[in-house]
This record gives structure tokens, C-alpha cells and sequence, in this order.
């Protein structure tokens, strides 16, 4: 009797079949990771408009721009500042949370805590100023595990290196975008509204170094000279850029000191390399204190970073731009001359 023959693939045929499933997966995988970061992408510009058009019609109600810290005095003792974005809660819907803070007491009160228990407003993620792309847009918790305050991705332009000189009569700033305790008029932006960066990508939790006493005068000239600065300051591996209501410029900021993405290198005593963020005494520590500060843009979009300018456009920027074109974006009324091209 003749053997039945039954019908199927033979091994090879079935290991060239998964071969070419294979490789048609492989190909198709960056095309939907591409597709997916162009989504996250388009939807971090979509925030930095909105923000934007925030700022604009904050301006067209107060005749000016919000100051990057809104200063908050108790007792004749400055406190935590509130930031500039906290401010512009009810032009991004958020009217109904910003009509039960109360911006006279510093968020930690008692009559701020108490809206949202045990750490109140805080801890509130605000999903305009999240971008798609942070890795990290988780709360940071207290020593309980309960969230205690939420970080962003949007800084305000607070200058290309010093943010302000409390010590002086007129508490001079930077020449950024934004300034500590001031509110500035259109007329302040000789540069050009559309020649001057209101707002940047900035990483959450990104490492940090504050209350740094030897800050030098002049602007580091090299990243590595702005890390080494790191070692005189209080570290935090994950702390700053983690406190989107409070109005000091290494959680809700950035200076143009160094161009977009650029790794400012700190080896700290556990033996890890750092790409951080450094301060002097920050805004309101002190009503003598001058604060100078190199403040990274950083962006997880590969190569550039979404910024938007004071006129309300929107622009991804990228990391090779010429530094000092980068820090002339960062001053108001600087006189620097820009061409269209960065």
C-alpha cells in the first residue's frame, strides 16, 4: 500500500516564512516608533501653543507678562514664591483650581495644603505643561509615599546667567524673558517679541545643585567648568525641575548659558556622572541674595528642543544652534542682531 501523503509546510519553508515575518517587522517598527514620536512631538508644540496664547491674553488682561516668581511676603519674612505658570492657571482652564489658592501664603500653608490633602495644590499634574514624551512624569512623594508636588517640562526664559540681584535697589535682573517679583510690559522686549524665548523644554527631575556660594561673576565658559561648580552645592539626583507652582528658576525655568540638550557633566561623591543643573542662593532665600544660575534646556525629541517665543509662535529649535545665538534669544534687550535662520 502506498504511504499517504499529508499536506503542510516543510521546516525550511516554514523557517523562511518567519524569516521574512521577520524582517518585514523589523522594517515596520521604526516606521511606527517615527510615526509615534512625531504624535508626541506635535502634541508638545500643541502645549508650548497654548501656553503661549496663555501669556498673551495674561498680558491683554494685566497690561504685562507674569513674573517668572511671584513674590510672597508673611510677616515682613519672604517665603516659597509662586511660579509664573501658576499664575496663568485661568487661561489654560484652569480657572476653577486657581480661584481656591491662596497666592498670599506660599503653597505650603496650611490654607493651601488643605484643598488637595495632605499637600494640596502641588501635587496637581498640570497636563499643559507635561509633555507626551517625559519618561518621568510621576509625583514625587513625601516620607508617607503621598504625592507632594508634580514636576513640568516647560521652563520660562529667566536669562542667559543672572537671574537676579536682590542686593540692589532696583533688584536687578538678567535681561530674560521673564523676571523674579516683576511683571514686564511689551515695551520691555526691544529685541522683538519674536526675538525673545518665553518658554523651552526642560527635562523633569533632572539633577540639581542650589545654594552654590562661589557662583563666579561671569557666565562658565564650558560645561565642565559649570558642573564642577556642582560641589559646592547641595545635590539632588532627581530634584529638580520637580515643582511646577514654585516660582524659583531650577524648578520652572531655564538660562541660555549653554545651547539646548547640552551635557553639563558633574561627578558626584557616589562615583555617577550627572548631567545637571546649577544655583547660587535661589530667588527669595534672601532679600539680599544674587542669584546666578545655569539652567539646561533638554528635550527627550532627539536633537532639538519645541521652544516658544514671546510673540506666541512655536519653533523646534535644535542642539546646534550657534551659542550665541542661543544666548541672545534668551535676553530682551540685549540689541543682538538675529537672523531668521536658527
Amino acid at each position: 500500500m502506498q504511504p499517504r501523503s499529508r499536506a503542510g509546510f516543510s521546516l525550511v519553508e516554514l523557517l523562511v516564512v518567519i524569516a521574512i515575518i521577520g524582517v518585514l517587522v523589523g522594517m515596520l517598527l521604526p516606521a511606527v516608533q517615527g510615526a509615534r514620536e512625531a504624535a508626541r512631538r506635535s502634541a508638545c508644540q500643541n502645549n508650548l501653543r497654548q501656553l503661549g496664547v496663555a501669556l498673551h491674553n495674561f498680558e491683554n488682561s494685566q497690561r504685562a507678562f507674569p513674573p517668572s516668581g511671584q513674590e510672597v511676603v508673611v510677616a515682613g519674612v519672604q517665603q516659597s514664591p509662586w511660579s509664573g505658570q501658576s499664575v496663568l492657571l485661568p487661561y489654560l482652564e484652569g480657572d476653577t483650581l486657581f480661584r481656591k489658592i491662596d497666592f498670599s501664603q506660599p503653597y505650603s500653608s496650611g490654607s493651601n495644603t488643605s484643598l488637595f490633602p495632605p499637600n494640596g495644590v502641588a501635587a496637581v499634574r498640570i497636563d499643559t505643561l507635561v509633555c507626551p514624551g517625559e519618561t518621568k512624569a510621576t509625583a514625587v512623594v513625601d516620607a508617607n509615599g503621598a504625592p507632594k508636588h508634580f514636576p513640568l517640562n516647560y521652563g520660562l526664559n529667566v536669562g542667559p546667567y543672572l537671574v537676579l540681584d536682590a542686593s540692589t535697589a532696583s533688584r536687578a535682573d538678567g535681561g530674560g524673558g521673564f523676571v523674579p517679583f516683576r511683571r514686564l510690559r511689551p515695551a520691555a522686549y526691544v529685541d522683538g517679541l519674536s526675538k525673545t524665548l518665553a518658554l523651552a523644554e526642560v527635562k523633569a527631575k533632572t539633577p540639581r545643585a542650589q545654594e552654590i556660594t562661589g557662583m563666579p561673576l561671569s557666565m562658565p565658559t564650558s560645561p565642565a567648568a559649570a558642573g564642577a561648580l556642582a560641589a559646592g552645592g547641595a545635590f539632588g539626583a532627581e530634584l529638580g525641575h520637580t515643582e511646577w507652582v514654585c516660582g524659583r528658576s531650577l524648578h520652572i525655568g531655564f538660562t541660555t548659558t549653554f545651547p539646548p540638550n547640552t551635557v553639563v557633566p558633574y561627578t558626584h561623591s557616589d562615583g555617577r556622572e550627572y548631567d545637571v543643573d546649577v544655583s547660587g542662593p535661589r530667588e527669595g532665600t534672601s532679600a539680599t541674595a544674587v542669584t546666578r544660575a545655569v539652567v539646561t534646556s533638554r528635550s527627550h525629541h532627539r536633537d532639538m528642543v519645541n521652544a516658544a517665543m514671546m510673540d506666541g509662535s512655536v519653533r523646534s529649535i535644535g542642539s546646534g544652534i550657534d551659542p550665541t545665538t542661543w544666548q541672545a534669544l534668551g535676553s530682551r534687550a540685549g540689541g543682538e542682531v538675529i537672523g531668521g535662520d536658527y
